[in-house]
Formats: structure tokens, sequence, C-alpha cells
């Protein structure tokens, strides 16, 4: 795999495709290829260069077990390190969960870096916490339980991202949740920086209502799936697909769009 390089760290991708250059950035316990995995980077190679990162911590790239690895400045300069690195001065991006909040950072911090950005599934008004503080009050657990354990062994369910968290280096999947657990909103930025928006959720999940409501005041896209909760709204990439290819090929020449 090809590899840049952000405050020391190796930070690997993986190239496919021809056109205009689109982003892929997973969520927690997840990898780039995860994205080829679940027929997203299939359907994007016809018509976009697809760059897809295994995000610090996971996959092939370095594992630094500091939370200050994970900020939200250093999850900007892998996401523009990777760019530099390909050479190319902007790209849409595509991220989901944490792939997602990494999306709202690059276009708050950097956006003359992106053309366009979709986001799936996180909340740009609360955070992290808006999802886990439902979760555990659902579950009748304490208020102030660690929900590291619970969001790992969620994760663990699904047999890819087992064999992820598996060959993984736990004191670097901590510390990356550690940071992107605390991380608060990043509303009133993503507003302001001009960047083209799609954002999309389960309406099972508990992050839909607050994307929605900041899509609607934003003036971003929204779009639903129904009944899909969270990971679900990763599984169904039939479904998102044809709401998402559209909004990226507004980067494609005029001629040679859909």
């Amino acid at each position: 795999m090809p590899t840049a390089r952000s405050h020391g760290f190796k930070i690997s991708y993986e190239v496919s495709g021809d056109g205009p250059p689109v982003v892929l950035h997973p969520g927690m316990f997840q990898d780039g290829a995860h994205w080829a995995h679940s027929g997203y980077t299939p359907a994007l190679t016809a018509a976009h260069t697809v760059i897809a990162i295994d995000p610090l911590g996971l996959g092939a790239s370095d594992a630094p077990r500091e939370i200050e690895a994970y900020s939200l400045q250093r999850r900007v300069d892998c996401v523009t390190a990777v760019l530099d690195d390909v050479g190319a001065d902007r790209a849409a991006f595509w991220g989901y969960s944490l792939g997602a909040m990494t999306g709202y950072a690059v276009a708050a911090h950097a956006p003359e870096r992106l053309t366009r950005l979709v986001a799936g599934a996180y909340d740009p008004i609360n955070g992290f916490r808006s999802a886990v503080d439902q979760a555990i009050r659902e579950l009748g657990l304490p208020a102030d339980i660690d929900a590291y354990e619970i969001v790992k062994q969620g994760a663990s369910a699904d047999p890819y991202q087992a064999v992820l968290i598996g060959a993984g280096d736990l004191g670097a999947f901590r510390a990356n949740y550690d940071a992107f657990s605390r991380e608060p909103g990043l509303d009133t930025e993503l507003a302001a920086c001009g960047v083209p928006i799609l954002m999309y959720a389960g309406t099972a999940d508990p992050w839909h209502d607050p994307m929605r409501a900041f899509a609607e005041r934003a003036g971003a896209g929204f779009f639903s799936l129904p009944d899909a909760d969270h990971k679900g709204g990763w599984d169904r990439s039939a479904d998102v697909l044809p709401h998402v290819l559209p909004f990226l090929a507004e980067d494609r020449p005029s001629h040679l769009r859909p």
C-alpha cells in the first residue's frame, strides 16, 4: 500500500479507478478496505479516482497510543497529507461515523482542500455523546459508565470488524476512541465552510434527527434510510449509492456526467 506521513506517523491508503478524486474515510474499528468489502468502492471507480484511507490506529497505518495523536487537527492533517502524497489539490470526501466527523473537521479547518463532502451517521451538533448517552439510558446502565467496551463489542459482532480488531493494537484503539468520544460538535464551523454537503443516516440511528436538523438549517442535502440503525446505515450500500453518486458526479466535467 502507498503511504503518506503526518506528524511522523505512516498513513496507508489505496488508490483505484479513474476520474475526479474522492477520499473514503471509514468509521471506528474499520479500515479503508471495508468500503470495497461493503460494495462502495466498485461502484465508484468507473467515474472516480478512489482514495481509501486506513485512518491512524487502524489497518496498515501506524497506531500510536497517545490520545493527542487523534485530535481533530491531527485527523485533518492525516487527510491533507494523503492528498499531498497523491498530488491532489482538492478532492471530494466521503466519511461514515468517525469518518464523517473527520470530514466535518476537514471542511471546517481546510475547506480549500474539498470539492464536496458526503457525511453518514454522525451528529455535527452534539458529537459522539448524543448517541452514546441514549444507548446507555436504553440499556439501563449508569450514566457515568465507560462506553468503550460496549462500542467495541458492538463492532466485534461484525465478522469483518472482528478480524480487524483482533489484529489491531488495543492501546491505539482506546486512544482513538477516547479522542473521538470527547470531541464537541462542529456545526457552527461546518455551516460556514462553503463546501457543498450531503448528509444521511438511518431513521433508527440516534444521530438521524440532529443531522436532519442541521441540514435543514444549513441548507445541506440530506436523505434518510428507513428503519436502518447505525450499522444498517453502513451495510445498505445499495440504498445509499443512488443518492451519493449523482452528488459526487457534480465534480465531473458536464459532458461526462450521467
